[in-house]
């Protein structure tokens, strides 16, 4: 397994495939995606992309650090699934989250995701809230040090 930086367009299939499967190709284009200071990794099994996640200087009110990532399209193929890729982009996402000097990173984490997330070390803020077409959320967050 080898985690690399990859591009936006590089993201949208496995997002589609498995955070977006009732909606288009569009759907998967998130605002953000192209600015600046966001980075995309993906995680890669024989030279296959099987893992994305997607990182955004975005501040949340919620939290008082003054600056902040927000992880978004985190999503590994089902069959890629329990072998620790997703942990691995967190890994490799955290230093470079920390030299951007940023404090914090928080994501609104699907229900169903929510222990994975609790396993790495983000706490829950919140109580659970819907997402249209999408299912329920809760805001989660862990400290970079």
């Amino acid at each position: 397994m080898q985690v690399l930086r990859i591009k936006p367009i590089d993201t949208h299939h496995i997002r589609h495939k498995m955070l977006r499967p009732n909606g288009t190709l569009d759907d998967c284009i998130f605002q953000g995606d192209n600015d600046e200071m966001t980075f995309h990794l993906g995680a890669f099994v024989d030279k296959k992309l099987v893992s994305v996640a997607s990182f955004y200087f975005e501040r949340n009110e919620k939290f008082t650090d003054q600056y902040q990532y927000r992880l978004r399209g985190m999503a590994t193929l089902p069959e890629y699934q329990g072998q620790g890729l997703s942990s691995a982009l967190l890994r490799t996402a955290f230093p470079v989250i920390k030299q951007n000097q940023c404090t914090l990173l928080w994501c609104n984490a699907r229900e169903k995701a929510m222990g994975f997330y609790t396993k790495v070390g983000f706490q829950p803020s919140g109580e659970f809230f819907s997402i249209p077409h999408i299912g329920k959320h809760v805001l989660m967050s862990i400290k970079i040090d």
